[in-house]
């Protein structure tokens, strides 16, 4: 075997893709003999990739390639799949080389074939799906199913054996990674980097993934950035600019980056044989060093750039145009093969050049000399469990979330902060489980009054450290606590562990928990999709704490008054999606129990972090939560009789508003008869129908009335309660809640100016029970006073006077 040495790097003398390798790493370490089977197995990739492309039936070409033999539609995408069949087989080599524990996410984002291919090739695909069996007919339904109805798509979709990343949406291939390796110290993650993706946003702050991944307790990420050098229909960035300004780039990131860049095969599998022997070595080494000194120093890791022409093995002209290494080959290659006989005929050329006879027996089964080539049962890229984080994952050991409990002996007459009980909740969670659960945070831990899980771990910190972070920064390079001012990281993060069978929790400010929108759309369709899939184990849920929220914005302004996170996840599945809304610490304790128990869910819990009122003992809590809404008796006085309006709110500020306002009523009008009714789980508005937490009509009418008026006071956007409640048989259901007014007020006067203050709510009653509309006048001029007195001692002081600060529930229960 030839050594493997280092090489001065490459200059900038060609960006060009053609030619022979050129390698940061010098080295021959394949055998002739290696090297003719790791290119007839790529062969056989590419071969895959095609057929699953084109070919609805002959998948093996054992007759003349006719049009009836083409999809009727093609759909696909061969630009980046030889590349990533490329590095898969030479990953492949390596694991059975050094037992390694290994599994692949594919970044780009209709990269799918090259990464079927291996898993049909491995026998993964035909274990888990015999129809797709490993013979001419498997081979057929295999191909047939591609982009075609009632089949699979173009990404490596939950129905991909071995895939815990889609790529639909891109940028999340590293943070995906480096969630998977946490606490994971024997496992390799290889990340293929599309040039693409890694123009997004997302995958820009996530090279900074190296920064958290500790080399004596955590696994290891290898980044490959894959330089086709196209998108959809341009050049892409990373691919022209520079040599010396790439390996800048990636130096500047903290990493190592070995080059690989050409596109003579055969050339080319020595120079990524060696490459990637040498990066494997390269990590092995650090962590062996790391683990038995115990220092947790940060090792520039290595990682590889793959520069290879874009459809990689295409012709490289067609019809007097550019294909292989230019845009057109990203998508399907050859778009008139089943119209066109010229380029039938060139499809069929290509193909056979791939040589299937020499790879596929006469029976369609891949021939044993080079299936030996892959490694066997869980090595396997394909069957690695980790991929299928629920066949690992443990239960966690949640200690007893009552013991949290803030005791209190009459509702409405105490105020605590809701959030820092949760945080002691989850630092005992965490000491019970050192090895699987996380909390992570976008710099908000403390702000987000969770701060006593530094109690048992810290936050990771594997930099630099000043004197002063002594005073308080809560840093250390055994923390579990994980906070980069990047929600997609700490998002991507999150989803890596909870996919390879871990638990976690998020906590985000909620104007800005729109930053992972679409992540957590990607999670949730990917949940979704897995709820079907018998062989995929369920994952511990997606628990989202949104916090800081728009009713206590005193000094943030506009700016921070979002709360439509809520009106986003309710697109969502319902056989997926779960929001709550506790209106006090120990509902929230309650809710998030329940929540981290909890599988296959994204579960939203939305509780402002500042002192609020308390109205529920932890019986009364649990009581509540576990039906998910209910009247509260002791604030309603409709007891045997029918109520004149129901009083309803969800959220903490709403709650304490809409009592207040019942307060107010029954000051004034003796006679009135309020039914208090709060929501902890919000799809408890739906009907059962549409979301299996929902009520059934029969049972919203007996809450809610079939006629009477109710006053909904809701956290977020008030249409969001119209569309979930717009079917009931009720429909004098009048919503107050957040429209966009608003900017430095105080809390009162934030409720003022978007009608969910005490007054407005009692001016609303009155407006609508026809008994209060005659004798109302007076009182409604008293409240409208009162709403110009708070507006003005605002002004003076700065903050709220304090009969509304200080207002606590005036009637003793019973």
């Amino acid at each position: 075997m030839t050594p493997i040495v280092e090489a001065e790097a490459p200059s900038s003398l060609s960006l060009l893709v053609y030619g022979e390798a050129r390698s940061t790493i010098q080295g021959s370490p394949l055998s002739p003999e290696e090297l003719r089977k790791t290119d007839a197995y790529w062969r056989a990739c590419k071969y895959l990739a095609l057929g699953m492309i084109y070919l609805q039936a002959n998948p093996l070409l054992r007759e003349p390639l006719k049009p009836e033999h083409i999809k009727n539609r093609l759909l696909g995408h061969w630009g980046s799949s030889p590349g990533l069949a490329f590095i898969y087989i030479h990953l492949n080599r390596l694991i059975k080389k050094f037992d390694l524990d290994m599994i692949f996410l594919a970044g780009p984002g209709h990269g799918a074939p090259g990464v079927l291919g291996p898993a049909y090739l491995e026998g993964t695909y035909s274990e888990i799906y015999s129809d797709k069996s490993e013979d001419t007919r498997g081979l057929h339904e295999f191909f047939k199913q591609f982009s075609f109805p009632g089949g699979i798509g173009s990404h490596c979709t939950p129905e991909t054996p071995g895939s815990i990343h889609e790529g639909g949406e891109l940028g999340y291939v590293l943070s995906h990674a480096c969630g998977a390796a946490f606490d994971n110290p024997d496992l390799i993650v290889a990340a293929v980097v599309g040039d693409g993706e890694s123009e997004t946003g997302p995958l820009a702050t996530s090279w900074h993934i190296n920064k958290f991944l500790s080399p004596i307790r955590d696994g290891a990420v290898l980044p490959i950035l894959h330089l086709n050098g196209y998108k959809i229909n341009n050049p892409t960035l990373l691919a022209r600019i520079s040599h010396e300004e790439l390996e800048d780039l990636l130096k500047g990131y903290g990493w190592t980056p070995h080059f690989v860049e050409g596109s003579d095969p055969k050339s080319m599998h020595q120079a990524m044989a060696a490459t990637v022997e040498h990066c494997i070595n390269e990590i092995r080494q650090t962590q062996q060093e790391c683990r038995s000194t115990g220092v947790a120093s940060r090792p520039r890791w290595p990682m590889i750039v793959l520069r290879s022409p874009k459809g990689w093995g295409a012709p490289r002209e067609v019809g007097g145009h550019y294909l292989e290494g230019f845009w057109r080959a990203h998508q399907v290659p050859l778009t008139e093969v089943k119209k066109n006989p010229e380029q039938l005929q060139i499809l069929e050329k290509w193909m056979h050049d791939l040589k299937p006879e020499e790879i596929f027996d006469q029976e369609g089964k891949f021939v044993p000399e080079l299936k030996a080539l892959a490694p066997t049962g869980s090595r396997r890229m394909s069957a690695n469990p980790h991929a299928n984080g629920g066949s690992l994952k443990k239960a966690l050991r949640l200690p007893g979330f009552a013991d949290y409990a803030v005791k209190l002996d009459q509702p409405g007459s105490i105020e605590v902060e809701n959030v820092p009980p949760l945080g002691k909740f989850l630092r005992d969670l965490m000491k019970l489980n050192e090895t699987n659960f996380r909390v992570f945070g976008p710099d908000e831990t403390t702000s987000n009054k969770l701060q006593a899980v530094y109690e048992t771990s810290k936050k990771f910190w594997i930099e630099e450290y000043f004197p002063e972070d002594s005073d308080g920064g809560e840093l250390a390079t055994n923390g579990r606590v994980i906070e980069m001012l990047s929600e997609h990281t700490m998002e991507g993060m999150l989803e890596g562990y909870l996919l390879t069978g871990r638990h976690g929790f998020l906590s985000s400010y909620e104007a800005f928990v729109h930053v992972i929108d679409s992540m957590v759309n990607q999670h949730a369709k990917w949940l979704e999709i897995s709820s079907h899939l018998e062989w995929r184990r369920n994952i511990a849920s997606l628990n989202l704490l949104i916090t800081s929220t728009v009713w206590r914005q005193d000094h943030n302004g506009f700016t921070h008054q979002d709360p439509g996170f809520l009106d986003i996840v309710l697109n969502k599945s319902a056989a997926i999606t779960r929001i709550y809304l506790p209106p006090d610490v120990n509902c929230l304790l309650s809710v998030a129990n329940h929540c981290l128990r909890s599988e296959n869910y994204v579960n939203v819990i939305v509780s402002d972090k500042q002192l609020h009122l308390q109205y529920l003992n932890m019986d009364a809590a649990i009581e509540h939560c576990t039906k998910g809404i209910g009247i509260w008796d002791w604030a309603s006085n409709d007891q045997g009789v029918e109520p004149d309006v129901v009083m309803a709110c969800a959220g903490d500020i709403p709650t304490q508003e809409a009592l207040a306002a019942t307060a107010l009523l029954r000051e004034e009008f003796s006679d009135i008869k309020i039914r208090f009714v709060n929501v902890v789980d919000l799809f408890k508005m739906q009907p059962t129908r549409d979301h299996p937490h929902g009520l059934s009509d029969a049972d919203f009418d007996s809450l809610f009335t079939a006629d009477k008026p109710i006053i909904f006071n809701f956290h977020g956007y008030p249409w969001l309660i119209h569309r979930l409640a717009y079917a009931r048989k009720n429909q004098r259901l009048h919503v107050r809640g957040y429209k966009e007014k608003g900017n430095i007020n105080t809390p009162m006067e934030l409720a003022m100016n978007n009608q969910i203050d005490r007054f407005s709510l009692a001016m609303d009653v009155i407006d609508r029970v026809e008994k209060l509309q005659r004798i109302g006048a007076h009182a409604k001029e008293k409240f409208r006073n009162r709403q110009i007195e708070c507006r003005a001692y605002a002004y003076k002081n700065g903050i709220d006077s304090p009969d509304i600060t200080g207002w606590r529930w005036p009637h003793a229960s019973k």
